[in-house]
């Protein structure tokens, strides 16, 4: 699937979702897919494995937090 570099991951829905959806979704996906700081040991390793589900690739811990970034 070919996306733009203007609409970054919402290139997927194409027009029918319209403009501020699909930007609303950008805004939360982009930030949702970046490393997190992990509020165990401080260190930018956290992924998000589910909603609400996150991991720490240098600590190992399991935690929950919330659905789509961590709060800092």
């Amino acid at each position: 699937m070919e996306r733009t570099k203007k609409v970054k991951q919402a290139g997927k829905f194409g027009a029918g979702y319209g403009r501020k959806v699909r930007e609303g979704f950008v805004s939360v996906e982009s930030r949702q897919r970046k490393k997190q700081v992990c509020p165990f040991c401080k260190s930018l390793k956290a992924r998000r494995k589910s909603a609400g589900i996150w991991k720490c690739k240098k600590c190992g811990k399991k935690f929950a937090s919330g659905a789509y970034y961590l709060a800092r």
